[in-house]
């Protein structure tokens, strides 16, 4: 069986691979790659990999790897991502998220009409949430208030278009938000983890910066996050959506004071304007029930592991020393 994964060298993305590689069915698959930029990440896969260079943006190029390739499975993974980020570059945002599964759908649709895919949404395409309307399931409407939302929902329905219209077999999904290992430091765990291995490393004050901590989010692993993700391409009805969370929320504070548990450094806390967003929601948490239901899945990573995962692969970066783990804290 074919398998391409576009954005392979990404977080979520190599993650994965790496997941395919190493479950029982990987000896069973043909994994190929997009890759635009870096690919650090997948430098221990190199050689299980078929990677092909390249920018999604050039409707040509994706076309000749598609009809190459001829994949069984495709999981669209390539995508801007920075919410943050999103309000100052919206034009960059709409155009990788948006005209980028655009000529991947086109390609697919021409050359592979039989394959499934998989298109990630996000919470995002949520938006302004009403207390009253938690947790969050597939029939809330949609109300995105950042220009990454606004390119998720474009995402989103762009897919069911194509199963309408072309029966293309899309199946789409709205990932909550995911943490684990690798993550970019512009995401809120990640930035916490790399700022604290850099104050244990000696290589920034003992002052760590924050935005809104309190804000409540619903997190899953990413390596839980993969494992839904093979099963919502093997179980999931094409044209159909599927939130994917863990269907509990914890708050950025509650991140952050896990994070500094871990730590055997004395850290003070101070709010960095730069880090707080124009627009944001209070709390957030999914109802993952339809997609439970579907295929069995639960997470099974806790934020505690997830976190303590995510302060080691930093502190790996920047040469701190482990945590001592004699005091009850994971490492």
């Amino acid at each position: 069986m074919r398998v391409l994964i576009t954005g392979i060298s990404g977080f979520v993305g190599s993650t994965l691979a790496n997941n395919l590689l190493s479950s029982g069915t990987g000896s069973s698959l043909e994994i190929h790659g997009t890759i635009h930029r870096a690919d650090n990440r997948i430098q221990n896969l190199r050689d299980r990999l078929h990677l092909h260079k390249g920018d999604l943006r050039n409707p040509s190029w994706i076309d000749r790897v598609i009809q190459s390739v001829k994949p069984d499975l495709t999981f669209h993974l390539a995508a801007w991502s920075d919410v943050r980020a999103s309000w100052d570059q919206p034009w960059a945002v709409y155009e990788l998220n948006i005209s980028c599964q655009l000529n991947l759908l086109e390609a697919l649709r021409r050359h592979t009409p039989e394959a499934r895919v998989l298109v990630v949404a996000s919470s995002e395409v949520y938006g302004l949430i009403e207390p009253e309307e938690l947790p969050i399931d597939e029939l809330t409407p949609l109300r995105p208030n950042s220009p990454y939302g606004i390119s998720k929902v474009a995402q989103d329905l762009m897919a069911q278009q194509y199963w309408y219209n072309y029966a293309l077999s899309a199946v789409r999904v709205r990932s909550f938000n995911h943490i684990g290992p690798g993550q970019a430091d512009s995401f809120v765990a990640s930035a916490f983890a790399r700022q604290i291995a850099e104050i244990e490393a000696g290589l920034q004050p003992p002052v760590l910066k924050v935005g809104n901590l309190e804000a409540e989010r619903d997190y899953t692993d990413v390596r839980d996050m993969v494992r839904a993700y093979w099963l919502a391409l093997q179980f999931g009805d094409p044209g159909e959506v599927y939130n994917i969370g863990s269907g509990s929320s914890i708050s950025v504070q509650e991140l952050l004071n896990i994070l500094l548990e871990l730590s055997p450094v004395e850290i003070s806390v101070e709010q960095d304007p730069q880090r707080l967003r124009p627009s944001d929601v209070a709390r957030i948490v999914c109802n993952p029930q339809r997609f439970s239901q579907k295929t069995g899945w639960v997470p099974s990573i806790s934020n505690r592991e997830s976190l303590a995962d995510v302060l080691n692969y930093w502190r790996d970066i920047t040469g701190a020393s482990p945590v001592d783990t004699s005091n009850g804290c994971e490492s």
